[in-house]
């Protein structure tokens, strides 16, 4: 049987010192998981399972590179965390898989099941492919070698969340238990490879409606295509550290959703068991992290996008996404682009961070006199047109079309961010900042058909 690897989310050491995680009512994300870790652990090997704990002073990045150098056919790997947010109301557990990978859904299901078999009182959030995240990947779900799921055990900023994972974080253990038993099983009898030597099912490669000359192959339910053919879309992954490369039967193959980050449509069809590349799109790759342009998704697309990331999102701005378009077309900016930002700063309009939806703030701006709360304006409208000025300010010289409203407009070096990636360390501290933009501009593509 296969072993098992377990990771106690931010008990390790990052830039400038320990990483706690999210600190929250007197204690922290990487206390709360070791524990819990330590409850899981044994109970594990008390059913007969060899399990492999990552030590805790290891980084992200050293976690992973300590899973890899010892994995083998047939283990699986699972970090575990809690979720985080400035908004208390935001409770409940979900686990993230690898993006394109119906085994890798099907198994985080049956793990959130099984935790929430043990304590139904947790809000069940759903699996979730982990495009979904802040900046649209997740590392552990990506570069870990072995099929991994990341498991958020609930919310440490939640009261009540917080109490459960304190308070029965023995069920919690049981139930996470229960479903890296039953995943560990499976995957120890779907271990390919026959006397020692490996073999990998092929699969039919289509793109842009047209059969690939070469296949790909599955390997731990991810397509894998040959390199060559994202050398010939233009996209030289060998220079990226983080893609994993297979070489079999002298081919060196790369996992096929890795091409998503380069504007590239990646789809499965389980039917025809053949993934299908789309390069031909409607968004020109020049343009797509350009501030000044033109949009490209429509009034009801924007609504669809939003009320699926918060189904609340409409009640309060019923006309958001019609505003946005209109007033960041005066200016010749690109609505999508601020659209993206906006589910940024506001969480999908669900607030409850510094900003508060009666401030009608949806870009985060701050005011001139410095309150600590931002900026407030009269109705949506303003607050929606205040913020398509401030990314006018950034990303071009030119003047505005309507009266200024934006309260620090006049501050900013006009023209010095044209580009998405240029306002992380200028809108905001986060280093992440540009990526969550782009990330969820990407997510409102694939969703429309754009991409």
């Amino acid at each position: 049987m296969g072993r098992i690897f377990i990771s106690a989310g931010h008990g390790g050491l990052e830039q400038g010192g320990r990483d706690l995680g999210a600190i929250a009512g007197g204690t922290t994300e990487a206390q709360e998981m070791i524990l819990l870790r330590d409850q899981i652990v044994p109970e594990l090997r008390s059913r007969g399972f060899e399990v492999l704990s990552v030590p805790d002073d290891l980084s992200a990045a050293q976690t992973i590179q300590w899973i890899n150098t010892r994995a083998k056919p047939g283990d699986v790997a699972l970090e575990i965390q809690t979720g985080a947010f400035s908004n208390p109301d935001a409770r409940g557990a979900t686990v993230y898989y690898i993006a394109n990978n119906s085994d890798r859904k099907s198994q985080a299901d049956s793990m959130l099941l099984a935790l929430v078999r043990r304590l139904p009182q947790l809000t069940n959030r759903g699996s979730k492919p982990d495009t979904t995240t802040g900046i649209g990947s997740l590392a552990f779900c990506r570069i870990t070698n072995l099929p991994s799921l990341l498991i958020e055990v609930g919310y440490i900023t939640n009261p009540d969340d917080r109490t459960l994972i304190q308070n029965r974080r023995r069920d919690i253990a049981l139930g996470i238990a229960d479903g890296l038993a039953a995943w560990s099983r499976a995957a120890s009898g779907n271990t390919p490879g026959n006397g020692g030597s490996t073999t990998y099912s092929p699969i039919n490669i289509n793109i842009n409606n047209q059969t690939y000359g070469e296949q790909g192959v599955i390997i731990n339910g991810n397509a894998y295509i040959p390199i060559d053919l994202a050398d010939r879309l233009g996209i030289d992954l060998t220079t990226v550290p983080t893609v994993r490369r297979v070489q079999y039967q002298g081919v060196v193959y790369v996992k096929a959703i890795e091409l998503r980050d380069y504007n590239i449509s990646v789809n499965w069809d389980s039917s025809t068991r053949t993934v299908i590349l789309r390069s031909i799109v409607q968004i020109c790759p020049g343009q797509f992290d350009r501030i000044m342009g033109n949009g490209h998704t429509s009034e009801v697309q924007m609504m669809m996008f939003l009320k699926a990331n918060n189904e609340n999102a409409l009640t309060q701005f019923p006309d958001l996404p019609k505003i946005y378009r209109e007033e960041a077309s005066i200016e010749g900016v690109n609505y999508d682009i601020a659209f993206a930002q906006m589910c940024v700063e506001t969480n999908f309009l669900n607030f409850g961070g510094a900003l508060k939806s009666s401030q009608n703030n949806f870009g985060g701006l701050g005011s001139v006199s410095g309150e600590a709360e931002g900026a407030t304006f009269p109705s949506s409208r303003i607050g929606v047109r205040a913020h398509i000025q401030q990314l006018k300010a950034y990303a071009s010289l030119e003047p505005l079309v309507q009266e200024q409203v934006s309260p620090r407009f006049r501050f900013v070096t006009r023209g010095i961010a044209p580009l998405v990636d240029q306002l992380t360390g200028r809108w905001s501290v986060d280093t992440n900042y540009s990526a969550k933009i782009l990330a969820i501009l990407r997510r409102l593509y694939e969703s429309s058909g754009l991409l």
